[in-house]
């Protein structure tokens, strides 16, 4: 019973959020430049966590997070195909900021809006307590879901230092790994720190599989 309570109380919060416009009615600074449409995948028996950054526009209008090159090379590094990836039994994926932000004056992204984490990510993440695994994408997301776990970062902390300090965090619980972000705009500094794929990965692809086994969505 009270797993259901639990799923129910889950179900509700997500449907909120789905309907969520704040960054366009109240908003935190300018308003969103078209209309939201908040992205994320949330269940109760879920291990693994995608904690990414914002949606991009292809997911913005597709609805599905990640359906994009960056979501090929992310389930590369996972070894993951798309059906495990969409599973939501298995696999919950909640972006710093659930909607598109936009472009900047350059062409890239803009950052995650500010509304989304001060009012739903708190709440949301309390209803998730079977998570094992945290995989942290980008600063923003660092910056948060360590903080949130008991292990707040220096202000100063740069991705890239965090990425590599990743062994320092193998004890946490639930085990946290920052990664990058798995955009072809990484692609240089990829290919500068070979130590990403001959050695971070391997700990991460055990971990996910470890979170991902039959047994432990079983017990769930």
């Amino acid at each position: 019973m009270m797993a259901s309570s639990s799923s129910s109380d889950l179900d509700r919060l997500a449907a909120e959020i789905r309907a969520c416009r704040i960054c366009a009615l109240q908003p935190i600074g300018p308003a969103l430049p078209h209309d939201p449409r908040p992205v994320l995948r949330v269940s109760t028996t879920a291990r693994l966590l995608i904690a990414s950054q914002a949606p991009g526009l292809r997911v913005h209008k597709s609805g599905l997070p990640f359906d994009d090159a960056s979501g090929d090379r992310l389930r590369s590094w996972l070894q993951m195909d798309r059906e495990t990836f969409y599973d939501t039994r298995r696999v919950c994926i909640a972006p710093m900021g659930f909607c598109f932000p936009g472009y900047d004056a350059a062409g890239g992204d803009l950052p995650p809006r500010r509304e989304c984490a001060a009012r739903w990510h708190d709440r949301l993440f309390a209803l998730m307590p079977q998570v094992d695994v945290v995989l942290a994408i980008g600063g923003y997301a660092h910056r948060y879901h360590f903080a949130r776990l008991g292990q707040p970062l220096p202000k100063s902390a740069r991705v890239d230092e965090i990425v590599r300090r990743w062994r320092d965090f193998e004890h946490a619980k639930p085990r946290l790994f920052p990664l990058p972000h798995p955009s072809w705009r990484n692609t240089g500094w990829l290919k500068r720190n070979p130590w990403f794929e001959t050695e971070l990965l391997p700990d991460l692809r055990a971990a996910v599989a470890s979170a991902l086994s039959p047994s432990q969505l079983s017990s769930a």
